[in-house]
């Protein structure tokens, strides 16, 4: 099968996987200059990969039949956490019904529901922060979205509740830290070794807590009637074609792709952007006086839009599964693959971003964001759904940061990236100088 596959590194796949974890753009970015804009690569326990990074080919991925490619089985790895009904695990007739009942969560009255409660949250945690001469944002930031997505999805105040779910689900979440939780599909039975032998050892145990908190909640809602404004309200409304309403297990498993999806990869693309502007100062310059200004985001937008560009936090978006043999690029790919749209290296190609490694949010002020140039939220009919609440989360925060706080670099240079399971992280968390602002100026 290897012969019948764009080249790649012949190394043992245990030391691609250690390349691709503890350099995982700058081993990218090797691989692409050695073999090409597309590539094989191939990590222990996995089918092979193969890498897309050219607009055409990435758009006949987006938009090949749905029983050809499967992103739910090349997903897998997530299956632990979010469980095997989570709409990102499914694939066909199955994902789409369930996507149907997911839709409505982000869409009208609950987006506006949801914009002001991330305006609460944010302004009263931003404020909290202590002038320091140096932090690191990141654990800040995780802290907050978690509140967020907490808030949003449970509708609940502050008490032992929202306490518990959050305590037990950043111990959940930290084990993605360990590049065994990017093992994909593993047996119940290693599952179960790990948990007591390993390096991940507790994660069965805190993964039952968690279920238990989130399943008290469910049974609760249901037995008050919902009605609220929260998105476990929404989803106790939705029914399926049949007229049935969703499980305790479906409930539970698409409460936690929301709660995993929509805490992490916001907190690292918050995390990442304060980082950049800390030593970007004429950018921050611009922000702030549009800020004062308060008539127009377009700046914030385009520059939103270019850390997403120059550090999208799943480099890999949805990597699919070839079911049936598939021509991609002129290539033939046979079934047992997955071919891996790569947003990294597709935003960081001179050919279509001149001069990519220069982070200027102008570009997007001169051209907007391409369908299938610009892909931090993957595309096509698996496009992320919370894709416009993430933007308008990072807009508060960004605004609310600020407008009420200035920003110094803590260290001499930009950081590196480092893997927190799927997702790439700053190094040293976002280290940064905060110095309390005693007036946000007014822009002339």
């Amino acid at each position: 099968m290897r012969a019948s596959l764009p080249p790649g590194p012949s190394i043992h796949p245990l030391i691609q996987g250690v390349g691709l974890w503890s350099r995982p753009l700058a081993y990218l970015e090797r691989l692409r200059a050695r073999y090409g804009k597309r590539f094989t690569i191939q990590f222990p326990f996995t089918v092979p990969f193969v890498m897309i990074t050219e607009p055409d080919q990435v758009r006949e991925i987006y938009t090949a039949p749905a029983d050809v490619l499967h992103p739910g089985e090349g997903a897998r790895v997530l299956e632990p956490i979010v469980g095997l009904k989570s709409v990102i695990l499914l694939d066909e007739g199955a994902h789409l019904e369930q996507r149907k009942l997911l839709l409505p969560t982000f869409h009208g009255e609950r987006m506006d529901a949801l914009t002001d409660l991330v305006t609460e949250v944010t302004e009263r945690e931003v404020a909290s922060w202590a002038e320091e001469p140096e932090v690191a944002l990141h654990p800040r930031l995780q802290a907050l979205t978690l509140e967020i997505i907490l808030r949003a999805i449970f509708g609940l105040e502050e008490g032992d509740a929202l306490t518990a779910l959050r305590t037990r689900l950043a111990r959940l979440l930290s084990y993605g830290d360990n590049p065994l939780t990017l093992v994909p599909d593993p047996s119940p039975r290693q599952l179960e070794i790990l948990d007591r032998f390993g390096p991940i050892k507790g994660f069965l145990t805190t993964r039952k807590e968690v279920d238990q908190l989130v399943f008290e909640q469910i049974d609760r809602r249901r037995r008050e009637g919902g009605g609220g404004a929260d998105i476990l309200s929404t989803l106790l409304e939705a029914r399926h074609e049949d007229g049935s309403e969703m499980s305790a297990q479906e409930l539970r498993d698409e409460l936690m792709t929301l709660l995993v999806a929509g805490h992490e990869t916001t907190a690292s693309s918050l995390a990442w952007t304060f980082a950049r502007l800390a030593r970007e100062p004429t950018v921050l310059a611009r922000l702030t006086d549009e800020a004062g200004a308060g008539e127009d985001d377009a700046y914030l937008t385009a520059t939103i839009q270019e850390v997403l560009r120059r550090r999208p936090v799943l480099p890999n978006t949805a990597p699919r599964m070839v079911k049936q043999p598939i021509e991609v690029g002129g290539w033939l790919y046979p079934a047992g693959v997955c071919l891996v749209a790569n947003a990294y290296l597709l935003h960081h190609d001179a050919d279509i971003y001149p001069d990519p490694y220069e982070f200027r949010p102008e570009r997007f002020l001169e051209r907007p964001p391409g369908t299938y140039t610009w892909i931090p939220f993957g595309g096509g009919r698996r496009r992320c759904l919370g894709a416009s609440f993430a933007l308008l989360e990072m807009k508060i925060v960004i605004a609310s940061v600020i407008k009420t706080y200035g920003l110094q670099p803590a260290g001499r240079v930009v950081e590196m990236p480092r893997r927190r399971n799927i997702t790439v992280r700053p190094e040293a968390g976002a280290a940064v100088r905060l110095e309390r602002r005693a007036a946000l100026p007014v822009a002339a």
